[in-house]
């Protein structure tokens, strides 16, 4: 009973602390850039927690599988001020991106530490050279189809080997590297991850106009469709490994 309440207590913490970091990098993005953010959440569901600020609700709900940054003017476009949808395509992307990007410096943060205490400086910057390389190597796979579907590990997959992590320096490796996958992975082009999200941005620029919202609904749907496909997969795949 202990063990099982040691992981999940764990497993809360790196979740809550992944997701944290990569709502921060969006909430802080959009505060750069004056978007009004109506709320920010870790977790989704019923409401555990909840402060109102002076322009945003801050919440921490009861599933610590996620969260989001609830911004003006993101899901239905808005004329009112500090909306998202108002705001310059650069400065729209950088907010989109700021999540993932901000996971990947974290991770190599944590990896930088966690190699200079245990070895020595030049030893660290050889091995976040590595790290950073392999950060490259594995979105080329994803993207290019080397990586697959059987390779992938997802939400059972991870709970599984951090709870296996055994002392403070096991479970920052994890943390780092889980981080690192994160990052990658919401910054491929594919909706309605961020980097899909930056696709559609890219295409507006191009086309000097927004596409139609009806087509972006549909384009968002079909690839949260696929997208719960997959991850069903991957989760069986993770049973099955763990069984």
């Amino acid at each position: 009973m202990i063990n099982f309440i040691l992981s999940a207590f764990k497993i809360i913490i790196l979740l809550g602390t992944l997701v944290f970091i990569h709502e921060l990098g969006h909430f802080a993005a959009a505060k750069l850039f004056k978007i009004k953010v109506n709320e920010f959440a870790i977790g989704f569901g019923p409401v555990i927690l909840k402060k109102q600020g002076k322009q945003t609700k801050y919440a921490l709900r009861l599933i610590p599988l996620g969260g989001f940054v609830s911004m003006e003017g993101e899901e239905e476009r808005s004329a009112n001020e500090g909306s998202f949808s108002e705001a310059g395509i650069i400065k729209r992307i950088i907010v989109i991106s700021a999540g993932g990007i901000v996971n990947i410096i974290f991770a190599i943060i944590i990896y930088f530490l966690l190699v200079w205490r245990f070895n020595d400086i030049g030893v660290a910057f050889i091995a976040i050279k590595d790290f950073v390389v392999s950060i490259f190597t594995s979105l080329k796979m994803m993207i290019l189809g080397g990586l697959s579907a059987q390779q992938m590990m997802g939400p059972v997959g991870i709970s599984n080997v951090v709870s296996k992590t055994n002392g403070i320096v096991d479970f920052l490796y994890i943390l780092s590297l889980i981080s690192l996958s994160l990052g990658v992975t919401n910054l491929m082009p594919f909706p309605p991850l961020d980097g899909g999200k930056i696709v559609l941005l890219i295409i507006e620029a191009i086309r000097k106009k927004p596409l139609n919202e009806k087509i972006e609904l549909y384009l968002q749907m079909g690839g949260f469709s696929l997208l719960i496909l997959l991850s069903l997969y991957i989760t069986y795949n993770d049973v099955i490994k763990i069984i």
